[in-house]
């Protein structure tokens, strides 16, 4: 560490990691120390740019990083992340793991964090953005109030380990879970499950193009939780976060429904948060919200590595949600390779002139 008590930091990966540099850059307690990667053209000009080095391996570092964000895909993308991932914690590096990788890596990363008393963390990025907090807590409300009875979800097959974490926090943890045989309608395949005990129905979409991963997916996550009151739902990660509450009519003396008062009374869906005000545009998200996000997550780690914390603290919740997104994965079968083409994302404006009110 530095005389200021910065934890130097090195970023492993030029793509999402770009996202992390952000991070960094506006982060107090962090120095961007370096980028690690293969060494390309691209790498070596983006490090120029930002006035550091450019590493090619693990060997090349020198002895004063304290923090690796390593955001290069892991085993289960095809990629090295794990390896890489237990390289710089051998080297008594502390390590910040992007998503997703197998519950064997995890636990291998974990033995090697164990024995040299470093922190490893996975960061699976998407349940620290401010909407999805908000439905979590949300959530949370909702439970101690009624109780979850049924969750409707619907994601990617990308973005599962996350969505599988967000459903943990949202109902109250992974454990139990189990997952049925899959039907496939088209490019979705749904199946039902439990996570939490709670029933849930999963519609995912289960194709991915090999050359572009980021790129095809049909929709984002979104989640709805039933509860005798009302549905909460997150229309997106993004937000907004909507609460619905049950329409039910009581009757009167004669058995007639009953028009007013009461519930009745109460808006058929709400908006919370801000998000009623604003809801920003994927070029704001990507300026300020992934970085702030991943930010948090940064700072969590420094506060266990200050703390000097017990890294296998909290090892297994994380490591259920892997296993749980795992389970899933392997129920679903692999995704179904397609070559995409590149959409035509529509503005609301298209559709709401086309809407006729009477």
């Amino acid at each position: 560490m530095t005389q200021a008590n910065s934890l130097r930091t090195v970023v492993c990966g030029t793509n999402f990691g770009r996202f992390y540099v952000e991070a960094l850059r506006n982060l107090p307690g962090f120095t961007l120390a370096g980028l690690l990667s293969r060494g390309s053209a691209h790498a070596t000009g983006y490090a120029e740019s930002l006035g550091v080095p450019c590493y090619t391996s693990v060997a090349e570092l020198p002895d004063d990083i304290d923090v690796a964000c390593v955001v290069v895909p892991s085993g289960v993308a095809g990629g090295g992340g794990a390896v890489l991932a237990r390289q710089l914690l051998e080297r008594e590096v502390h390590v910040l793991q992007e998503h997703p990788l197998a519950p064997e890596e995890m636990s291998a990363c974990l033995r090697a964090a164990g024995a040299t008393r470093r922190q490893y963390r996975v960061n699976t990025h998407y349940p620290r953005l401010p909407e999805v907090r908000r439905f979590v807590a949300a959530a949370a409300r909702l439970r101690d109030r009624q109780g979850i009875l049924f969750a409707d979800v619907a994601s990617p097959v990308h973005l599962l380990h996350p969505l599988v974490d967000i459903l943990a926090r949202a109902l109250g943890g992974p454990r139990p879970w189990e997952f049925g045989e899959p039907t496939r309608i088209g490019p979705v395949h749904t199946l039902g499950g439990r996570i939490a005990g709670v029933p849930v129905a999963l519609r995912v979409h289960n194709q991915l193009d090999p050359t572009d991963i980021d790129n095809h997916a049909l929709f984002w996550p979104r989640i709805t939780l039933v509860a005798e009151g009302g549905t909460l739902t997150i229309a997106d990660l993004h937000g907004p976060v909507l609460w619905s509450p049950r329409l039910h009519a009581p009757r009167d003396a004669d058995h007639r429904l009953m028009l007013h008062g009461g519930s009745l009374d109460l808006p058929t869906t709400s908006v919370l948060g801000p998000a009623a005000q604003h809801q920003p545009a994927y070029t704001e998200h990507f300026r300020t919200t992934w970085p702030a996000a991943i930010g948090a997550a940064l700072a969590e780690l420094a506060e266990a590595i200050h703390a000097a914390a017990d890294p296998m603290r909290g090892v297994q919740r994380d490591l259920a949600v892997c296993r749980c997104w795992y389970q899933l994965t392997e129920r679903l079968g692999p995704p179904e390779p397609v070559r995409s083409v590149p959409p035509s994302p529509l503005g609301v404006a298209e559709l709401a002139d086309t809407v006729e009110v009477a």
